[in-house]
């Protein structure tokens, strides 16, 4: 979606060069991944929910408390068929650059060069990655990083992002056991969280070109 200020020149050029950018095709070792984050109310069972059986579905009860809030980074490669996503206690600059540090040296350590598309949040800045790493820790982990952030996206909008990030994001909230606060690992103030494949084990339904998930991870 755009935000439409006043379509100048150089509005329309940034414009087609974000659209290009997603034109282009699929290269293994030059992925375009679409980055996104989402915060998420915590909620906890005030009743013990009753368990699944054979030909019973499980029954929640309709009251809760709130437990607080996370966080959820989303990286969305689209022509890839791939979906990474984190979950914080917060969304602050460290938990951004450990995030996209987790994508360089994890998820794509292998490819030459990477498209990552950005929208207009003041923690996505190379000055964030120079503050928490240094600056040489920064020129050697991003030498392969190609940036779509505002400096190339269109003033006075939002980044014409890929529907799959909104869309994968959604359907985690929505979909993925980690919207119920049962599990202590999504408790606020919890130590020690580890990654959790469970919550990955739902399939996205819909036309979202995604086939395949990495665990999604908890951390502190």
């Amino acid at each position: 979606m755009w935000c439409i200020g006043v379509l100048t020149a150089q509005y329309r050029q940034r414009m087609y060069d974000l659209l290009e950018l997603y034109a282009r095709p699929f290269r293994t070792q030059e992925p375009v991944v679409c980055v996104d984050e989402k915060g998420k109310q915590l909620l906890r069972d005030t009743r013990a929910p009753l368990p699944l059986k054979s030909g019973v579905p499980a029954k929640y009860d309709y009251e809760y408390t709130r437990a607080g809030t996370c966080n959820l980074f989303v990286a969305v490669e689209p022509k890839g068929g791939r979906r990474t996503v984190v979950v914080t206690e917060r969304r602050a600059k460290t938990d951004f650059v450990a995030f996209v540090q987790h994508l360089l040296e994890h998820v794509y350590a292998t490819a030459r060069r990477v498209h990552l598309v950005l929208d207009n949040l003041n923690t996505h800045f190379r000055t964030c990655f120079e503050e928490g790493l240094g600056v040489t820790a920064t020129r050697t982990l991003l030498r392969r990083v190609v940036f779509t952030t505002p400096r190339n996206t269109p003033v006075g909008s939002t980044w014409r992002k890929s529907r799959s990030v909104s869309l994968i994001a959604s359907a985690l909230i929505n979909a993925c056991p980690i919207a119920p606060c049962s599990s202590p690992k999504l408790r606020p103030g919890s130590s020690g969280v580890t990654p959790n494949a469970a919550v990955s084990s739902g399939r996205l339904r819909g036309k979202t070109r995604i086939g395949s998930c990495n665990g999604i991870m908890f951390l502190n």
